[in-house]
């Protein structure tokens, strides 16, 4: 029954993955920055893992499950970051201090968006009752993930930005997009 589940679940997942990169590439106008966003995703995993060795607990289908909606919740903090900058871009900003200006403009609503979920799910992390004991590992999932994904995401997604960039400023990249090759344009 478990098996059949996990099949279910991870043929959802890879939907939910393909829908997510459309939702964000849609508004970005861009087949890049939305790999740069989803980036973050598999953290989520190492921060739910992380979370039930400091509690103690054993990963289970919950736990699962946790992670799943993780994935969905993750993505926004890098959105935030990856909009920030190209609102920068767009008015004019050299890239790198865009990406220096929008990490430091976003930082703190990420911290705060960030904190407040791990926060408020607490209460069920620590819950004691035997009613709440099945959604303590989701709870988990959820929290340390988001934590740890707010860490990583606040040094990748710069990072990841940056190097997309830089590969698409390089002129064998970008042959593609001009209307002549390196070796016409010398002719």
């Amino acid at each position: 029954e478990q098996a059949r589940m996990f099949e279910s679940l991870r043929g959802d997942y890879l939907f939910a993955m393909v829908l997510i990169y459309a939702l964000l590439a849609i508004p970005l106008r861009s087949y890049g920055q939305p790999l740069i966003i989803m980036a973050v995703i598999p953290f989520g995993l190492v921060g739910a893992i992380g979370g039930h060795l400091i509690m103690g607990m054993d990963f289970s289908m919950m736990s699962l499950f946790g992670v799943v909606a993780l994935s969905g919740v993750v993505v926004n903090d890098p959105l935030v970051l990856v909009d920030a900058v190209n609102r920068y871009r767009r008015a004019g900003m050299p890239l790198r201090e865009a990406i220096v200006q929008g990490s430091a403009r976003r930082l703190r609503p990420i911290l705060l968006t960030s904190l407040t979920t791990f926060f408020g799910l607490l209460p069920m992390i620590f819950e004691t009752s035997m009613q709440a004991r099945f959604l303590i590992p989701m709870a988990i999932s959820l929290g340390f993930g988001a934590l740890f994904v707010t860490a990583v995401a606040l040094l990748i997604v710069p990072a990841l930005y940056l190097a997309v960039e830089d590969l698409r400023e390089l002129s064998w990249f970008s042959v593609a997009e001009g209307s002549e090759t390196p070796a016409m344009a010398g002719d």
